[in-house]
């Protein structure tokens, strides 16, 4: 297998970096607290793929946020702060955060988030602390998508939060990014050693998948809405079904309002698929793998929108781990990963038809579901797993707290 080194190459300071050169041995006892912004659920980039994997290395993590955590998880303490009624309240109360961080007296300060920019330049220019910034999504882009924002609002809230990340990738001591296109406008600004670390699965939540009675033919999860390709997807299961052809679809996770779920449900009754369509929320991180396995084939119809021309989507990685074919759009962040291995498909993003097709091709090949499958899974096992990108994030570390 072509080492993804040679696809996407990792950057740290200013330098290009193979990640082979990166030696992951045991260090000195550090302390890292992550600032985190996630409320409903456990925030997996914090713990799963970033805290969890170091333990071992003489890591003691603590994550700090809104969270309802309480104690220590596989060797990471959760510490609740309290949750704030707007975006706006937690954005101008920084103290909040920095001040239970402070009682933390890390090493180094892991922040997760725009909104939390202020406290990280406050624990670094006023306390004089070690902080990396991890922004984990490409924020800008998310703003031009939010529901809670006003339309004419959008734009502007985009560029401020570009120029927010800007100023933390000049000041603060470390810049991380999910993957290389949101690394891309900041690569080259001040003097913060930079990283992509990749939010591939971590194996203790995906082991061997085990044999199992498949109840539905596609999985998505994730995001539900337009811009995530939900109803392009539904369209493609009424083109089936109009070819005799009635694929079972499960669709798990969130929406962003009630209004954009009652869209879905009538969506389904007027194509006539609501019988095979099963709707749930989100689930746990723990039961992912599980969940993902009651389908034959995972799907991933994400439209061509600024977000995901820079975005790598998480699910294809997870679905791959559960030894899942995937059908996913063909956009610039994913296509390096395809290639042209056989691991699945990439069809034309918002083509129902094209994505129809590539169902019923793969459905028609119980030999071909399984193969893919197979490579999927052992790409997961020899590259795309989070245990690599736990040495580029050490590596990183410990250049932070060397200077």
């Amino acid at each position: 297998m072509t080492p993804i080194a040679n696809q996407v190459p990792v950057v740290v300071s200013r330098q290009t970096v193979q990640p082979e050169a990166v030696q992951f041995h045991p260090i000195r006892e550090i302390t890292v607290c992550h600032l985190s912004p996630v409320e409903s659920r456990r925030d997996e980039r914090a713990f799963s793929r970033q805290s969890t994997p170091l333990v071992a290395y003489g890591v003691h993590p603590t994550i700090l946020g809104p969270h309802s955590d309480y104690g220590q998880v596989q060797g990471v303490e959760f510490i609740p702060i309290s949750k704030s009624r707007s975006r706006a309240v937690r954005i101008l109360s920084a103290s909040r955060i920095f001040r239970s961080a402070l009682q933390q007296n890390a090493d180094l300060y892991h922040v997760h988030s725009p909104e939390l920019i202020p406290a990280a330049l406050v624990l670094k220019f006023v306390f004089g602390k070690k902080v990396v910034y991890d922004t984990r999504e490409d924020f800008p882009s998310m703003m031009l998508t939010k529901a809670y924002l006003p339309v004419r609002l959008r734009t502007l809230a985009s560029r401020i939060v570009a120029l927010v990340e800007r100023l933390a990738a000049r000041s603060v001591d470390g810049f991380i990014t999910a993957d290389s296109g949101t690394l891309r406008p900041h690569a080259k600004a001040g003097k913060s050693r930079k990283l992509v670390f990749y939010n591939f699965p971590n194996l203790q939540y995906f082991p061997e998948p085990a044999p199992v009675n498949r109840s539905f033919d596609l999985v998505y999860r994730g995001g539900l809405s337009e811009r995530a390709g939900t109803f392009v997807l539904l369209n493609s299961l009424r083109r089936l079904k109009d070819r005799g052809i009635p694929v079972r679809l499960l669709m798990f996770g969130y929406t962003d309002n009630q209004q954009t779920d009652q869209m879905i449900r009538k969506a389904l009754c007027a194509l006539g698929i609501e019988e095979l369509v099963t709707l749930r929320g989100v689930i746990r991180h723990d039961d992912m793998a599980a969940t993902l396995s009651q389908a034959r084939i995972a799907v991933c119809p994400l439209q061509q929108i600024p977000k995901f021309l820079n975005n790598i989507p998480v699910k294809v990685f997870e679905s791959w781990a559960c030894g899942l074919p995937v059908i996913a759009t063909d956009l610039p962040p994913i296509r390096p990963f395809f290639g042209k291995r056989p691991y699945g498909v990439l069809v034309k993003p918002g083509d129902a038809e094209e994505l129809a097709n590539a169902i019923s091709q793969m459905l028609s090949s119980p030999r071909l579901l399984a193969e893919y499958g197979r490579q999927a899974r052992c790409a997961v096992i020899e590259r795309y797993n989070i245990s690599f990108e736990s040495r580029k994030l050490l590596s990183l570390y410990k250049d932070v707290l060397s200077c």
